[in-house]
């Protein structure tokens, strides 16, 4: 059963959007972004999500008190963290972590090695933010680790029209999507209904 998070999440009738057709991950940016919240935004938004979803606070390279301020605000069930955050780091967040890494070669996968994380986000490498840019990767470089152990997010460039493609090659536990369910800029409701049912259909 392949799971979807839909992530930059910044207004009610795309989380109940998202939520309705069965998003089993949200995502709020709260690092610099298009897609950026706040504390109390997120806050907002997550008041009314059911607990069987799980509400990700997107982060980079933010301090630690910073997080968990947010966390206890927002009610976050995971952070994700997007920027050049140490293992060490990742141990002392209190939730469940999805540490994202940006792929472009064989030495970005082995890096993951390092980390024990609750899952492994594989990105595309950056454009003028991390995350988000609408870029696939080359997804046959996650073949062949066996840590990784059934614990990617597979994100990058995931559209309607190639992600069962990506679940077949890459065989995620789940799919990440931003601008692959964005018209314009902004999230697009029957995107998101679209994108979800395209992963749910085969369950």
């Amino acid at each position: 059963m392949v799971q979807v998070k839909i992530c930059g999440l910044k207004h009610e009738t795309a989380v109940r959007a998202a939520v309705d057709v069965g998003a089993d991950f949200l995502g709020f940016v709260f690092a610099h972004s298009k897609r950026q919240v706040s504390v109390e935004q997120a806050k907002q938004l997550a008041q009314n999500v059911p607990s069987h979803v799980k509400k990700v606070g997107v982060f980079v390279n933010e301090e630690l008190s910073s997080i968990q301020h947010a966390i206890t605000e927002a009610g976050l069930d995971y952070v994700q963290l997007h920027g050049d955050e140490s293992p060490a780091f990742c141990q002392q967040i209190g939730v469940p972590v999805i540490k994202a890494f940006q792929v472009i070669s064989t030495e970005d996968v082995e890096q993951i090695g390092a980390y024990d994380c609750a899952y492994y986000l594989l990105d595309s490498p950056a454009g003028k933010y991390r995350g988000g840019n609408g870029e696939t990767f080359d997804w046959t470089l996650t073949k062949q680790y066996d840590f990784l152990n059934k614990r990617v997010i597979l994100a990058g460039g995931l559209r309607q029209d190639n992600v069962q493609e990506a679940i077949d090659e890459v065989q995620p536990t789940a799919v990440d999507v931003s601008s692959g369910v964005e018209t314009d800029g902004e999230k697009d409701v029957e995107k998101i209904q679209a994108f979800i049912n395209t992963v749910k259909k085969g369950e």
